[in-house]
């Protein structure tokens, strides 16, 4: 046996996406009902757990058999819920891979475990199998009857007088229905062999493989949650926002001050018009409040700020051991590579700037609401501020929080061979300071001369890099942060004459793909290949691993000029077609390789316990005696792959995740 293509189907009284996959699968309720195989892409087989039937001993063998190389679709699924299934039923044939050091100890080695979600992203497909299913045309489709089927058979039912008051169905109470939830078992197992069938001509590479295992040991370590602060905080939300609640109910008079509806009219009959009340329409309001409206729009703002869905995610999401797993999703932004948050979602937790953090902290994890309210005037934004600090690692260590500096910055002008900018980085310089005085031929100084200037060199660079113009900067906050509107259109004049180089490495890129596309060749573009064929533009990067463009065609674009198209899944959800140009295929390069250069430095630091990633940033938990120096020198290597980049890391140690 060189392959196993598995597909199961499972009961559990566990929310799987609420909890993930890991809390699903260690409830003691979790069952496993269908085990649907192929051995070596041959006759697809169901075994019927659920009525009594077994797993053939050769396949219980394979599970961890590293050798056997074993394919499903999500198949850290697949991995994580026979890990525990075996655990539990078949000890003897459960092997892990953790020191004793680690917390990977209830989980198979991912060694030997390949995901055809995975494969399909990597082309550039659907994160769905009936998406890739429909895409690529496949003979055998996804059985749309599944979700009923699963809803039927895998999650608890309510009980009613209909049902027998029963919470939860059997096989024997819809023979029927069971032997399609079989069929359906089956044909999912028939859609991944024809999507490996169907993209064989298109291996993923073996070292995007070893990532994939990376990535896999990082989900199954986990981050540590400090669950006292997470229940505290829940429960204080609760009485802020009852208190907030009942003093708005005071001066308005409103029944429900929460309600959208109520709170209009009320404006309404203070003489204030309000289209919407989200935070920016609230905001403005504010600037020419009287007193009492003032005191109701801020009380508004709080009792709207949602402080506690990160905090009730922890608590759907922790395992029984306190450890948070399965946050990342590996390939989940197809379009580069870059991983997706799961889950909780740490790719967008509120940042900490409370001076005091540490004392807040203490006030919540030991229960004293009072003091919190005494020395807080905003309770739900001090509780937002904290949400970070409810990461923590395990007993006797420590966090090495460490990230890139400016490494998109530091990509894009090392590509377009942009020698001031690479200048400023090897120099330690201020990109922003240093922006703002090419653009404006002053000197400018953070604390110094000109400072006044250093915020539009900001605001500049991140909006400007990928061929942003006014849109952009307005979109990037650039009138809140008192930019008059005047000013953008020559903000963005004065960007792109400091940035000659960038400015035609968009042009090039524009360029080299439309050459490609046209002839149905391979172009080069300052060490980047454009490669059309067979109905795909690939984008070869420095680190050799392939962005996929699915059916690129030269297309007309709105002001009546060329334009590159392709299918995607695009901002409505769905499967359509595209439309790019070079800038932006540039920013798809830029945020790439980033990437490949995060990649490096996980695999470079995989001898550490590496428990979470964040944009261009490493949570590291290691011993008390480890250098934060020596992290971060280990993380700021250059990757052979693009010799001449100049990277630095920068880091802190912590007792709990916070923002430095």
């Amino acid at each position: 046996m060189n392959t196993l293509s598995i597909d199961i189907e499972s009961f559990s009284d566990m929310d799987l996406k609420k909890c993930g996959v890991y809390k699903y699968a260690e409830s003691p309720s979790a069952e496993l009902l269908l085990f649907g195989y192929s051995i070596n892409g041959g006759e697809v087989n169901v075994v019927d757990i659920a009525q009594g039937e077994k797993i053939p001993k050769e396949i219980l063998v394979a599970l961890a058999d590293e050798n056997v190389i074993k394919w499903a679709y999500n198949a850290s699924f697949e991995r994580v819920f026979l890990s525990a299934w075996l655990k539990r039923n078949y000890p003897n044939y459960f092997v892990s891979y953790s020191i004793l050091e680690d917390s990977v100890m209830n989980y198979m080695n991912p060694s030997s475990w390949r995901c055809s979600l995975v494969w399909g992203a990597y082309m550039g497909l659907p994160l769905s199998l009936e998406g890739v299913g429909t895409v690529l045309g496949l003979e055998q489709q996804k059985m749309k009857e599944g979700k009923e089927l699963i809803r039927f058979f895998c999650v608890p039912c309510k009980p009613t007088m209909t049902n027998g008051k029963r919470v939860r169905n059997l096989p024997t109470d819809a023979l029927d229905k069971w032997e399609l939830f079989k069929s359906y078992n089956k044909r999912d197992v028939e859609v991944e062999l024809g999507i490996q069938e169907k993209l064989i001509k298109y291996p993923v590479p073996d070292f995007i493989w070893e990532q994939y295992r990376l990535d896999q040991e990082i989900n199954d370590r986990g981050i540590a949650v400090d669950m006292e602060i997470a229940r505290n905080a829940i429960e204080f939300d609760k009485q802020s926002k009852l208190i907030i609640s009942n003093e708005m109910k005071k001066i308005t008079g409103l029944d429900n001050p929460n309600s959208v509806i109520q709170m209009k009219q009320w404006l309404e009959n203070q003489g204030v018009s309000a289209d919407r009340l989200d935070k920016k329409a609230v905001a403005e309001m504010l600037k020419d409040a009287s007193y009492e409206l003032r005191k109701v729009l801020v009380l508004r703002q709080q009792l709207a700020k949602s402080s506690v869905k990160k905090y009730q995610a922890m608590e759907n999401v922790v395992c029984n051991d306190n450890r948070a797993r399965g946050m990342f999703f590996f390939y989940g932004g197809n379009r580069t590579g870059r991983w997706a948050g799961r889950m909780i979602q740490l790719q967008n937790l509120p940042q900490n700037h409370m001076p005091d953090l540490e004392q807040a902290r203490g006030l919540v994890r030991n229960g004293n609401y009072k003091a919190l309210e005494l020395l807080y005037d905003d309770i739900p934004d001090t509780l937002s501020q904290l949400i970070r600090t409810a990461f923590v690692p395990r007993q006797g260590y420590k966090f090495v929080v460490a990230d890139f500096s400016a490494i998109e910055a530091r990509v894009l002008s090392f590509l377009a061979d942009e020698s001031w900018r690479s200048d400023v980085f090897k120099n330690k310089g201020d990109i922003y300071c240093a922006s703002a005085s090419a653009m404006f031929g002053v000197p400018v100084e953070k604390h110094g001369v000109n400072s006044n200037l250093r915020q539009k060199g900001k605001i500049a660079e991140l909006a400007l890099g990928y061929g942003g113009s006014v849109g952009a900067l307005t979109a990037m906050g650039a009138l809140d942060m008192g930019l008059k509107e005047e000013e953008l259109q020559p903000l963005v004049d004065a960007w792109r004459k400091a940035n000659p180089n960038i400015v035609q490495f968009w042009w090039d890129v524009d360029r080299a793909v439309k050459t490609a596309i046209k002839q149905k060749t391979t172009t080069e573009c300052r060490g980047i290949y454009f490669i059309c064929k067979s109905g795909m533009l690939f984008i070869k990067l420095p680190s050799g691993r392939r962005l996929a463009y699915v059916k690129p065609r030269i297309g007309e674009n709105q002001f009546g000029g060329e334009s590159v198209n392709y299918e995607g899944v695009g901002g409505t959800k769905k499967w359509e077609r595209i439309e790019s140009y070079g800038p932006k295929f540039v920013e798809n390069i830029v945020q790439a390789i980033s990437r490949d250069i995060l990649m490096f430095a996980m695999q470079t630091l995989s001898h550490c316990f590496i428990c979470g990633h964040v944009h261009d940033e490493l949570i590291i938990e290691c011993s008390m005696g480890v250098s934060v120096d020596t992290i971060c020198e280990q993380m700021g290597r250059t990757p052979p792959w693009i010799k001449g980049l100049l990277l630095r890391a920068d880091g802190y140690q912590t007792m709990f995740y916070k923002k430095d």
